[in-house]
């Protein structure tokens, strides 16, 4: 039994550690971009040994390959929590509050994925599209469950107003927690909720 418990302190001590390390390379690289930013500033910003970060990470890209999976994956998650049980309309409400409650928890993540999102000449970039898809899915699925009940119009295009709800979402989340920080977070929720239900 003790074995289990040091192993489950280990495996607890080296979430941990890697949350450190995911932490530090994503504010390194919002504030100086990837090219800028080496193994050793991450690991210095993480208060760990430039070793550390290579027990973890094969690379600086698996580093940030893994940073996306762990943030894209923590919004994909949050999105299937918020859906789950609610009527069709609701859902979508709660997609959009979620979605804003997520950028201003994990705003420097937010700003990452903005900045990586359109690129196509990344070494992960085939990875950063199907993480994408996995959040769009959520969404496309509620949006389609709208459809079929009738509670959204027939004649609605699921895939492209999921992608554009994505994206306008990130897009307002970030200007707002950069340009208008002071303005509360039901505002900006109504105000997105007023597009949506106008292109709706």
């Amino acid at each position: 039994m003790s074995d289990d418990v040091n192993g489950d302190g280990r495996s607890r001590r080296r979430e941990d550690t890697r949350q450190k390390l995911y932490e530090a390379a994503v504010e390194l690289i919002a504030e100086q971009g990837f090219s800028a930013t080496t193994v050793e500033d991450i690991a210095l910003r993480a208060g760990v040994a430039k070793g550390t970060v290579y027990y973890n990470f094969k690379s600086k890209t698996d580093l940030f390959e893994e940073l996306l999976r762990h943030g894209i994956g923590l919004l994909t998650d949050a999105f299937r929590e918020a859906v789950a049980g609610r009527p069709p309309r609701e859902a979508v409400a709660a997609l959009v509050r979620t979605q804003l409650e997520y950028i201003q928890r994990y705003r420097a993540f937010a700003q990452l994925l903005l900045s990586e999102m359109w690129r196509t000449n990344r070494e992960w970039q085939q990875t950063l599209i199907l993480l994408r898809e996995q959040a769009i899915g959520v969404i496309a699925s509620t949006l389609q469950a709208g459809v079929d009940s009738g509670d959204l119009p027939p004649e609605l295009d699921v895939r492209v107003s999921s992608s554009a709800l994505f994206g306008v979402g990130l897009v307002v989340a970030v200007d707002w927690l950069v340009f208008m920080p002071e303005r509360p977070i039901e505002d900006v929720e109504e105000s997105l909720l007023a597009i949506v239900r106008r292109v709706g």
